[in-house]
C-alpha cells in the first residue's frame, strides 16, 4: 500500500506547484495576447459570422489604448463537428484573423468548453496571455469538469471573458463560474446583437490594454458590468 504523503510535503508540493504556475513575465517587446475562442458548432453560424465582422474591433480599440499599433496579438480558437478543434497561430494582423476566420464552415457538434480551457493553460504556460475570450450560447459538459479546468486556469492568472447569446439558464451558471473562477467577467447578449457584441469585444481589448482602467472610460451597462465582476 501506497504510503500517504505526510501533511507538511502535501503543502510543500502545492506550493511549489503554485510557484512554477506564474506565468511568464511579458517584455517589452511583446505584445498583449487575448485568445478569442469561438463555438463553431451548427447552430453557431449567424453569431460566427457577425464576430467574424466585428472581429477588427478587438484589435481597433486596444490600438486606441496603445501606443503601438500592433501592441495586440490574436490567438482564434473554435471547436466544432466530432471533436474537432483548431487553434491558430497568434497574429498581429486583423486580416490575417478574418482570412481565417472566412475559411470556417460550422458543423454541427457538442460543445468543447473544457477543451478551450485546458488550451489556454497551455498556452499560458509559453507565454504571457493577457485575457481570454469565449462567445456561445450552450455548455453540454458537466460543470464539475468545466469549473476544474477553471480552476487549474486560475493559477495562471488568465481572466475569462464569457459571451452568452441567449438565455440557456444551466450554460449560465457555468459560464458566470468560469469568469468569476478566473477573475474574469460573465456578460449576456441579445441573440444577433452584433451592437452589443461589439461592445463586449471591445471592452476585453480595452482591458487588456490598460487594464481595469480601459473599462472605467466605457459609457456601456455591459461594460460597468463586467467592471464590478472583476477582482479589485
Amino acid at each position: 500500500m501506497a504510503k500517504t504523503p505526510a501533511p507538511r510535503d502535501a503543502v510543500a508540493r502545492f506550493l511549489a506547484d503554485v510557484a512554477a504556475s506564474n506565468p511568464p513575465a511579458r517584455t517589452g517587446a511583446e505584445p498583449n495576447r487575448i485568445l478569442f475562442a469561438l463555438d463553431a458548432t451548427a447552430s453557431r453560424e449567424p453569431t460566427w459570422d457577425m464576430a467574424m465582422n466585428l472581429h477588427a474591433e478587438l484589435f481597433r480599440a486596444a490600438a486606441d489604448n496603445s501606443a503601438d499599433p500592433g501592441d495586440l496579438a490574436v490567438q482564434l480558437v473554435y471547436y466544432r463537428g466530432f471533436e474537432e478543434f483548431n487553434a491558430s497561430p497568434w497574429s498581429t494582423s486583423p486580416p490575417d484573423l478574418l482570412r481565417r476566420m472566412t475559411g470556417v464552415v460550422c458543423r454541427g457538434g457538442l460543445t468543447q468548453i473544457q477543451r478551450v480551457l485546458a488550451h489556454a493553460l497551455a498556452e499560458a504556460r509559453a507565454v504571457r496571455v493577457k485575457a481570454a475570450v469565449f462567445v456561445g450560447d450552450a455548455c453540454e459538459e458537466g460543470h464539475g469538469q468545466v469549473t476544474a479546468a477553471a480552476g487549474r486556469l486560475a493559477l495562471f492568472k488568465v481572466p475569462f471573458f464569457v459571451f452568452q447569446e441567449g438565455h440557456d439558464p444551466r450554460a449560465a451558471r457555468i459560464f458566470r463560474d468560469v469568469a468569476r473562477i478566473t477573475g474574469g467577467a460573465y456578460a449576456p447578449f441579445a441573440p444577433g446583437s452584433a451592437d452589443q457584441l461589439r461592445t463586449l469585444f471591445g471592452a476585453v481589448a480595452r482591458y487588456a490594454a490598460r487594464g481595469r482602467s480601459g473599462l472605467r472610460e466605457i459609457e456601456h451597462r455591459l461594460a460597468r458590468d463586467m467592471l464590478t465582476q472583476l477582482p479589485r
